[in-house]
């Protein structure tokens, strides 16, 4: 069952990047992350609710808790990230870098949570490293230093990092207790992490400047990104982390196929065979 919930994130995190641009083309990134987050949080506690799992709080231990918290602080650092990133650069390409967060997750695992890493491991993570390089332009890597790592490459690579520590520390922290309560508790942690961000850099100001048109599509994000979190950290309860990631990381293609049909973005010859790399190795990965 844990396959059915995986493959569920990754679609719902596929169409959130999409959603996600449509609402972030004048809004600021960071404004838009703390409304989203908002959204994201409502759906979690609301499935917390259904399922009746919230008596369960009172039995989480001191260390369960630490994990979720850091998992939470790991998370929101990865979405300020992203959506910077996503509000700057082309979703074809801030994509698959987020996506490739997939290697130093197998790593972790590895070493935390002694996962094995076998022969066909070791391909997949050199086809993915391989496809992600091929995804990087030379000119975006020179063009982000001229501008001081201001640009959308520093923060995509930031957000991969960032990624890779939240589903190690999340699978540790809901070890023990119902993934639905796990990530209510999480997102919770984003939402004040998010909403200090925006308070903090003084774009309070710009939320009653926010045209309707993207605040509906900053609120859909939001709740593709909460049914992505269910399906994902229910998958990562059950399964292990290191063939969970990788399939939830197949939303690339999700994404990349409506980039194409919604924003008219297109792949060079060089990034399709990065893509096609990724996607290999991740099937490998999956299939293990």
């Amino acid at each position: 069952m844990w396959l059915f919930y995986a493959v569920g994130s990754s679609f719902f995190a596929g169409i959130t990047a999409i959603l996600a641009k449509c609402g972030i083309k004048k809004t600021d990134s960071n404004v838009a992350t703390a409304i989203r987050t908002v959204i994201v949080l409502l759906f979690s506690w609301l499935m917390v609710m259904v399922t009746g799992t919230a008596g369960e709080i009172r039995q989480i231990d001191s260390r369960t808790l630490l994990f979720l918290v850091l998992s939470g602080l790991a998370t929101g650092a990865s979405w300020l990230c992203y959506f910077h990133a996503l509000q700057k650069g082309d979703i074809n390409k801030v994509v698959p870098i987020d996506k490739s967060s997939t290697v130093l997750t197998i790593l972790l695992a590895l070493i935390f949570l002694q996962e094995g890493l076998s022969g066909i491991k070791i391909v997949s993570v050199v086809l993915i490293g391989i496809g992600t390089l091929l995804m990087i332009d030379k000119k975006d890597t020179k063009a982000d230093v001229q501008k001081q790592s201001g640009g959308w490459l520093v923060y995509a690579v930031l957000s991969a990092v960032f990624a890779s520590l939240t589903a190690i520390l999340g699978k540790i922290g809901i070890t023990g207790i119902d993934s639905n309560l796990g990530t209510a508790i999480r997102t919770t942690v984003v939402l004040v992490m998010a909403w200090l961000m925006v308070f903090f850099t003084g774009k309070q100001g710009e939320i009653k400047k926010i045209e309707k048109k993207e605040l509906a599509f900053i609120c859909l994000s939001g709740l593709a990104t909460g049914a992505s979190w269910l399906c994902y950290y229910r998958a990562l309860q059950d399964g292990p982390a290191s063939v969970v990631v990788p399939i939830d990381k197949l939303s690339m293609l999700v994404t990349i196929a409506f980039s194409w049909i919604v924003f008219h973005e297109k792949l060079t010859k060089k990034a399709a065979v990065g893509v096609v790399l990724i996607t290999v190795g991740t099937v490998l990965l999956a299939v293990v």
